[in-house]
């Protein structure tokens, strides 16, 4: 676990006291990513550097890292899970190895294999290999992009970074990208590769690249998740499900360092702990709620971890602790992320860090096993699936001139709208039409669907269920809940690691009719029965629970004031009509309508402009020179 650093320039280097000073400092700005050690490696063209949380015997893993009389440097963000399978099989083949770590397997596998070495990679990494001799950069992402990976390319540079912050130290980034800004308030989140720096890009999970000096970068898909159903019988999918959960549990565990588990009491997690004790009976488990009736999952948290037979240890967050965070929050963020799961996930984190360095967690369960209800959707309206274009077309023109809250007009209208028209992700913030309102520089042209047009091209012959998994797979996932995963867990120097998102997990999975993992009375329904006698039958039935928070109650009470003063002081103003703002804020105070979500993704935004755009939050710079944390300070 680490996070890394890396320039390139196709002219030669100038080592000056102030460039050198500079990358430092790109390094040490992500010390919350690897506080345990930092590295260095300079070139004529290249500069790697790298901090280093300790997972694995810190001495076997030090970064940079070189390889075959140093030809090749690596700087490497995370876990090989089966680096000690692969190693075993490169010894076979006449390679040697000065060190145990899954580094230097990496090193072995790309002096062998170059660009096909990631097809054997199983685990989360974002990583750099310099080779040489030849002058070139290879760089890479795993499959589902559960580690980040941001770049920026110009004529002569290229800097690569696992966080956003560590190149708009050296580099402007461009300008704002109001383009990005109209998918953000679609999705609350800026979808991938965009971000709001126009030049600084996100590389895409399962791609590759490669930059040879004085030449551009070229990128190549190395895994494209597929869902390709196979019908076989329910009990061997079942017996498959488990086995190949139990693996990867297992995989995942392998650390020199405590490992603990995040639980919410619901089946995602508590299948994941259940499985994690039966390699270490011991196993701590880590859960947050909220003072606040049915905003709080810590209950039955505890009985499920009671059931289980672990240890379970709960924070309790207020309102008045989640607003004084909130910057810090999204300073860690790079990109607003506008869920408020992820600020209770801060909280629960930094929790688990003053017990366990390692936790696993559930993410990536609902993606490959339909746990959201609204894959359900394609069930409850199949009975429009065999009406004639004509009757369609008829009713859906009526349902829109139906009074908003007419019961059945939602029903209405999203059965008789395309699939690709009616689904987007799991979040769907402002309409076009509300951002026409919102937005002083609206532009048409960006519409949320750019995002989701070409995925859906490549999908039409699958079923409704798996054309939404599909899409959520390459937004919701990797836009929503990874960043929020890694992010607040980095923050807090802690390894998060999710089984669930194996690359073997999503063979099995991927191979699943949607029958069978989606009924008219439940969702994830073969992962249910592949866990039954594996965790307690209460837990088979409970409803999903996320990390409920009280967005909306706060801000008709507790937060009215601050969301009220943050709009109004903030430089926003070239970007959105405020009036309209705080009219949404009128109405959800006075309980006209619920708002909580529109506003949570605006006041995201507006706290993160502050951040990065209108620096009313300022780096005490002093902290660089000794390699510690970057703070924030309230100016």
């Amino acid at each position: 676990m680490c996070g890394f650093i890396g320039y390139l320039k196709n002219n030669t280097l100038q080592e000056t006291n102030k460039e050198v000073n500079n990358f430092m400092n790109m390094t040490n700005i992500i010390t919350h990513r690897g506080p345990d050690d930092v590295g260095y490696y300079f070139d004529q063209h290249i500069r790697l550097g790298f901090r280093r949380l300790s997972i694995i015997d810190l001495d076997s893993g030090k970064q940079p890292l070189g390889y075959e009389d140093d030809r090749y440097w690596i700087t490497f963000n995370d876990e090989i899970y089966n680096y000690l399978e692969l190693k075993q099989d490169l010894e076979q083949k006449g390679l040697f190895f000065k060190t145990d770590s899954d580094t230097e397997v990496i090193l072995a596998l790309f002096s062998l294999k170059r660009e096909r070495a990631v097809d054997d990679l199983r685990g989360m990494f974002s990583f750099l290999i310099w080779d040489k001799e030849k002058n070139e950069l290879f760089g890479a992402r795993d499959h589902f992009g559960i580690k980040p990976f941001f770049y920026y390319e110009n004529e002569d540079e290229l800097y690569c970074a696992s966080e956003k912050k560590s190149i708009l130290l050296a580099a402007s980034g461009g300008s704002f990208n109001q383009e990005a800004l109209h998918y953000y308030l679609t999705y609350q989140f800026v979808p991938e590769p965009h971000t709001l720096s126009s030049q600084i890009k996100r590389l895409d999970p399962g791609h590759y690249f490669i930059k040879k000096v004085g030449q551009k970068m070229k990128k190549k898909a190395f895994f494209k998740p597929r869902f390709n159903p196979i019908n076989k019988p329910f009990e061997e999918e079942v017996i498959n499900i488990r086995d190949v959960l139990r693996d990867s549990v297992r995989m995942h565990m392998r650390s020199d360092v405590p490992v603990g588990a995040f639980l919410s009491g619901g089946i995602d997690s508590s299948s994941i702990v259940a499985l994690a004790k039966e390699f270490n009976p011991k196993i701590k488990t880590f859960t947050v709620g909220f003072d606040r009736e049915g905003y709080s999952e810590i209950d039955l948290a505890k009985e499920t971890a009671s059931d289980l037979g672990v240890e379970n240890i709960h924070y309790v967050v207020s309102s008045e602790e989640f607003i004084e965070h909130l910057p810090q929050i999204i300073w860690h963020l790079d990109e607003p992320v506008a869920d408020p799961a992820l600020v209770p996930l801060f909280f629960v984190a930094r929790e688990a860090k003053k017990h366990v360095t390692v936790v696993l967690s559930g993410e990536g369960a609902d993606e490959l096993f339909g746990g959201y209800n609204i894959y359900r959707e394609p069930h409850s309206l199949r009975y429009f699936n065999n009406l004639p274009s004509g009757i369609k077309e008829g009713l859906n023109t009526f349902s829109k001139i139906l009074p908003d809250g007419t019961r059945g007009k939602s029903f209405i209208e999203r059965g008789t709208t395309s699939i690709e028209n009616r689904y987007i992700g799991n979040a769907k913030m402002f309409t076009e039409h509300e951002k026409k309102e919102l937005l002083k520089d609206y532009q048409g042209k960006w519409n949320y669907k750019n995002v989701t047009k070409e995925l859906y091209q490549n999908i039409q012959h699958l079923h409704d269920v798996h054309k939404m998994q599909y899409i959520d797979l390459h937004t919701w996932l990797r836009g929503d809940i990874l960043v929020k995963a890694d992010k607040m867990t980095m923050a807090n120097s802690l390894e998060l690691r999710v089984p669930f998102l194996d690359k073997e997990v999503f063979k099995v999975a991927s191979k699943l009719d949607p029958s069978k993992t989606i009924t008219n009375q439940t969702t994830k329904y073969i992962l249910r029965k592949a866990m039954e006698g594996i965790v307690p039958d209460s837990v088979l039935t409970r409803k999903k629970l996320g990390f409920p928070v009280p967005i909306r109650h706060w801000l008709r009470n507790e937060l009215s004031d601050w969301a009220y003063s943050l709009i109004i002081e903030s430089d926003t103003d070239y970007l959105f009509n405020k009036v309209y703002l705080l009219t949404l804020l009128d109405d959800h105070q006075k309980g006209k309508r619920d708002n909580s979500r529109k506003l949570w993704t605006a006041l995201s935004f507006i706290i993160w402009h502050k951040i990065y755009i209108e620096k009313r939050y300022n780096f005490n710079k002093d902290k660089f020179q000794n390699g510690e944390e970057t703070k924030l300070l309230n100016v």
